[in-house]
């Protein structure tokens, strides 16, 4: 156990160097960073305004709102609420999800190995992964706060799901679900990618397991009650996707890297595809292509001797070669026929997964040797071939309110494209200056705002209507003195109802549609499961060992 505990604070540390540079006030300029910010400061607020689980921005899209939080992924946002709580800026919070998430993944990593390899073997894979290019290409380049999120959290997925399958340990059954539904609440799209990946490890495990049929029990509970813990985000961002615009402005067509672009190192800090000079790196990384050329050597070796080991390595190059195949060009034809191939938008965002690959071949590379010099070697190799790549170009120095007033952030979507705006959108780019039109025949009083629910008092001269500067959109309920009546849209995609003569009290509310209701109760019941599953596993497991 000391030992365990010995490595676990040696990959804290090596984490801690890879993500201190996200320590340093001031916030790295990254394609994604600023977006970020926003987000969180429009979560925060409708969180803060009384939705447990907020859907609707509604300072964005010029004050006439946007339903961005029904289809972005929840957990950084959440996450940076939480610490905003305690005083912790928005800027600060984005930083602070991409360090969190560095230490998460290499943890997680490192006890995913232990299922397989003995702890120095582990260690060294964990500090491949961490110090992995396309995790640097991730935190100081895109800043994507998902993606590293749920980097951390598939190896965690991973570990548990061994455990449960492969250890035959009952416990990991409610820890497997829960870390299943961190992931698709992380990243949505990485989420689809690892699982197709995890398919085929599946069918591995069960190959491993002695109880096949049990295992394959255990792995349907695990998909279903996970799926339905997280259905609350992935049901309605997927059923109501028809109801926005933008979604797939990605043509992965022109993205995908050559082979050069993922064998030899470069650096930039601009997109993919722009200046050769400066875009950014899509390298696969010195270091683990050297490990993976070893673990070639060391898979013959093991195979020839039957080796247990040898199965695992085998597994994982099969899987390697096959997604640098789907980064490369010539398999178009497989993007243009697989259905939702589409839905990865950049071909070389696999890199995800070689990573994960090629760092556990880095674990089973250094398997066969007990030389101390080569452990060392292995243990700095991937540090000081990355140590060009832990830090951003530099710092800006800004505040949150420069991000919450500024137009060019909030009278947009948030997004490139114009992503997330609803169907029915047709209103003037102008910032509104009240949520209610004008009307000569209504007076307002007693308004009172929140970012997705609106109350007044209104005194009708005679029947009229009254028009919102909110985009309609599915979920928008209006009542007329605690009485429901339907909202409407009008030729510019705006909230619309009828208002009958004389005084009245308005709530105006975004609330759920069935789908969304079907989905919280879907997530519901999955949590009550998992719960239930929790208590019970360990209740056994505790009883079991004072019997014993």
């Amino acid at each position: 156990m000391a030992k365990i505990f010995k490595s676990i604070l040696i990959i804290l540390v090596v984490s801690f160097i890879a993500g201190f540079a996200l320590l340093h006030p001031g916030l790295p300029p990254t394609h994604d960073g600023e977006y970020h910010v926003v987000r969180f400061i429009e979560f925060d607020r409708t969180l803060r305004g009384g939705s447990i689980y907020p859907r609707w921005a509604g300072d964005l899209n010029y004050g006439y709102g946007i339903p961005l939080f029904n289809y972005v992924y929840p957990l950084p946002n959440y996450f940076s609420s939480f610490i905003h709580f305690f005083g912790v800026s928005f800027i600060d919070a984005f930083k602070l999800n991409l360090f969190t998430a560095i230490l998460l993944a290499g943890l997680f990593f490192y006890l995913w190995l232990k299922s397989f390899f003995k702890d120095k073997e582990a260690v060294i894979g964990a500090v491949f992964y961490i110090f992995s290019p396309y995790i640097f290409i991730d935190t100081y380049i895109r800043g994507s706060v998902g993606e590293m999120w749920a980097m951390a959290f598939f190896p965690a997925f991973l570990w548990s799901i061994t455990q449960l399958i492969y250890k035959d340990k009952k416990i990991f059954l409610p820890i497997s679900i829960t870390f299943l539904a961190l992931v698709i609440f992380s990243h949505n799209i990485l989420a689809l990618m690892f699982f197709s990946f995890a398919f085929f490890y599946f069918l591995f495990l069960i190959y491993l397991s002695k109880q096949r049929s049990k295992s394959l029990i255990k792995l349907l509970i695990v998909g279903i009650v996970g799926l339905g813990l997280s259905a609350i985000f992935w049901l309605p961002a997927l059923l109501e996707t028809k109801y926005v615009v933008g979604l797939q402005i990605y043509d992965y067509r022109n993205n995908f890297p050559d082979l050069y672009q993922l064998l030899f190192p470069s650096w930039g800090s601009g997109f993919f595809g722009g200046d050769l000079n400066n875009q950014m790196s899509v390298q696969i990384g010195i270091a683990n292509l050297l490990a993976v050329f070893i673990s070639i050597v060391v898979f013959i070796k093991l195979f020839r001797k039957k080796d247990f080991r040898a199965k695992l390595l085998g597994f994982f190059l099969a899987l390697l070669f096959i997604v640098i195949f789907l980064m490369l060009r010539i398999s178009l034809p497989i993007w243009e026929n697989i259905p939702f191939m589409n839905y990865f938008q950049f071909p070389w965002r696999f890199l995800s997964l070689t990573i994960l690959f090629s760092s556990f071949l880095a674990a089973g590379a250094i398997s066969v040797t007990k030389h101390k010099l080569f452990f060392i070697i292995m243990f700095f190799l991937p540090i000081v071939f990355a140590l060009g790549y832990i830090r951003p170009a530099y710092y800006m120095d800004r505040t949150d309110n420069y991000y919450a007033t500024r137009p060019n952030f909030i009278d947009g979507t948030n997004s490139i494209g114009n992503s997330f705006n609803t169907v029915w959108f047709h209103a003037k780019a102008v910032r509104i200056t009240a949520k209610i039109t004008e009307n000569k025949d209504i007076a307002i009083n007693k308004l009172v705002i929140k970012p997705s629910n609106y109350r007044f008092e209104v005194i009708a001269q005679k029947q009229s209507a009254i028009v919102l500067n909110t985009a309609y959109f599915p979920g928008w309920q209006v009542k007329i003195d605690g009485k429901l009546i339907l909202a409407q849209k009008n030729s510019e995609g705006l909230i619309t109802f009828p208002i009958p003569e004389g005084k009245h009290f308005l709530e105006v509310n975004f609330g759920d549609t069935t789908i969304r209701l079907i989905s919280k109760f879907i997530s519901l019941v999955a949590f009550i499961a998992v719960v239930t599953l929790l208590i019970k596993t360990w209740y056994i497991k505790y009883k079991h060992e004072d019997s014993s």
